[in-house]
């Protein structure tokens, strides 16, 4: 299963501060853990929100939201993306991480083919694999 970790928004990463170079460093080494175990398929860190944009979907109209956006709780700081058996994996994988001070990260199963029932017809699956192997082969 696929899973996506995120990591909440906290006043220092909205302020744009950056991590230190021993957070940095041993980030690196859980990441580079991670990859060995070959759990991370992805990760980044990101931006504030500052430098962001939303946008607003009402009916046909589209609305641009400029940045900084208030409530940092509901903010994402970064993210990976990781490939493990269970969310229990998942788990156990991020009580390794070298976050302290009230980090917040949330954990979320990402959806496969099979979650979606009939309504994911051969065609929709086809069309979805043709897609996936394009974007595959710009990453490599």
């Amino acid at each position: 299963m696929r899973v996506m970790v995120l990591v909440k928004a906290s006043k220092e990463s909205e302020a744009g501060e950056m991590p230190s170079e021993h957070l940095l460093t041993e980030m690196g080494n859980y990441n580079e853990e991670l990859v060995k175990a070959g759990i991370m398929l992805a990760g980044e860190g990101l931006h504030p929100s500052s430098k962001a944009k939303r946008v607003r979907f009402d009916g046909k109209q589209r609305a641009v939201i400029d940045g900084p956006f208030a409530e940092t709780k509901e903010l994402v700081a970064g993210y990976w993306l990781w490939q493990v058996k269970s969310m229990d994996e998942a788990v156990e994988w991020l009580k390794r991480a070298p976050f302290d001070g009230g980090t917040e990260i949330e954990l979320r199963q990402v959806f496969e083919a099979e979650d979606f029932g009939a309504e994911y017809t051969p065609e929709l699956k086809a069309r979805d694999e043709r897609l996936r192997e394009q974007v595959e082969g710009r990453q490599k």
